[in-house]
């Protein structure tokens, strides 16, 4: 490559920009041990910022189903669904998801950021609105803008001013997004209104329930089954599996000719080689434990409202959200690196949350809890920040973000 290549060069300067602001990256390298501890860097730590909520990804059915599955598959689909890559373990998987969400019919994908891509830039074009929470996921932002429609954001939760952003233009086609847990904030969007909204102006209504899905409602059905909204209300469910499901990809799921319409000409569906048969009947078996298993649902609820109980005792203040995401706001992107550290040092794997994941000023601690954590540990924690707070090197900025525009590192 050319040493003077402009596109290279530009890329390199803003890295530059980004280590000299201590805004690098570095994924650190991770080996599990179960489904609460890792060993980083020949250390073990217990782990409190991974999406496993039920802790099923390391479930002894799921291991066994994955075992079995990959005997028969093998590795890989080796090809496209529309060429031969979809297996009869898909569609098991697709039956499986539209049931449990209560909708016609489901589509797999990839990965979460490939659904959402594929689902806004096919349904949208120039000239058309897509309305959306200002806290909502990269990849429906991305969406958005691939698909080159006008994209309007509204104030994190506010219904009315998704109303408004709406009527500024009542004769575009539109599709109103929303998270239905929001991945950073931990709080749960206002579908109920959202619903209303967008049924009265004839626009499409897209939920991502990434955060939802196996956490909330009857059987784990996510955030909108929790609301009580059925598939008139929301006709576009986007859910993803590597969450609280424990395993890998992706699925929108809604009305049977609207599904079978995005399979055509979803690109990222199409072009794109299909999740493994293995993974898929691992899936199975991991949607069969999250609804069935309610005490995994229950035991995460108690430790949730045991965390924030005895957070509120210590003083920490936790942002206002009532899902296994217990966000903890420090402002400064170098203290909460600090802070992440010192957690590391007494035996705790929670990652500092930075720009450019989050504004300037809106670092934090992302905290995330499992069913598969036990109480003795939730106290290591809850001991471990009490002394970084007493210490001073918690010092926080409060309990209120101002909003968030991207996802995790």
């Amino acid at each position: 490559m050319p040493p003077t290549a402009p596109l290279a060069d530009r890329l390199h300067q803003a890295a530059a920009r980004r280590v000299a602001a201590r805004l690098w990256r570095q994924p650190p390298q991770v080996d599990y041990l179960d489904a609460t501890h890792a060993l980083v860097d020949g250390r073990k730590l217990t782990v409190f910022c991974h999406n496993d909520y039920l802790g099923l990804a390391h479930a002894p059915e799921l291991v066994a189903a994955r075992i079995q599955a990959a005997s028969r598959w093998g590795g890989g689909s080796t090809a496209s669904a529309m060429v031969c890559g979809y297996s009869s373990a898909h569609a098991r998987l697709e039956e499986a998801l539209a049931e449990w969400t209560g909708r016609s019919r489901a589509l797999l994908f990839a990965t979460g950021y490939m659904a959402n891509v594929g689902v806004l830039q096919t349904l949208l074009g120039p000239g058309d609105l897509c309305v959306q929470d200002k806290l909502n996921h990269a990849s429906l932002l991305d969406g958005a803008r691939l698909a080159q429609a006008e994209l309007r954001r509204y104030p994190h939760a506010d219904a009315a001013a998704a109303a408004r952003q709406l009527d500024s233009r009542p004769q575009a086609p539109a599709l109103l997004a929303s998270d239905g847990v929001f991945s950073m904030d931990g709080d749960i969007a206002p579908l109920t209104e959202l619903a209303a909204i967008s049924g009265a102006r004839q626009a499409l209504l897209l939920v991502d329930d990434a955060h939802g899905l196996g956490v909330l409602g009857p059987e784990g059905a996510g955030s909108v089954a929790a609301a009580g909204l059925g598939q008139d209300q929301v006709p576009l469910l986007i859910g993803t599996l590597g969450k609280a499901i424990g395993t890998a990809g992706a699925f929108v799921a809604g009305p049977d000719t609207l599904i079978e319409d995005l399979a055509q000409f979803a690109r990222s569906h199409v072009y794109s080689t299909a999740p493994p048969p293995a993974v898929a009947e691992a899936t199975l078996a991991a949607v069969a434990l999250a609804r069935s298993d309610g005490a995994r649902r229950e035991r995460l609820a108690e430790l949730i409202r045991y965390f924030r109980r005895s957070a509120s005792q210590l003083g920490l203040p936790l942002m206002p959200s009532q899902t296994p995401i217990q966000p903890l706001l420090l402002g400064d992107a170098g203290r909460a690196a600090v802070a992440s550290q010192s957690l590391a040092e007494a035996g705790l794997l929670v990652t500092a949350i930075r720009p450019p994941t989050v504004p300037k000023q809106q670092a934090r601690l992302r905290i995330t809890l499992s069913a598969a954590h036990t109480m003795t540990q939730i106290d290591q924690l809850l001991d471990a920040l009490d002394r970084l707070l007493r210490s001073g090197t918690l010092e926080t900025v409060g309990s209120t973000s101002t909003g968030h525009s991207a996802t995790m590192p």
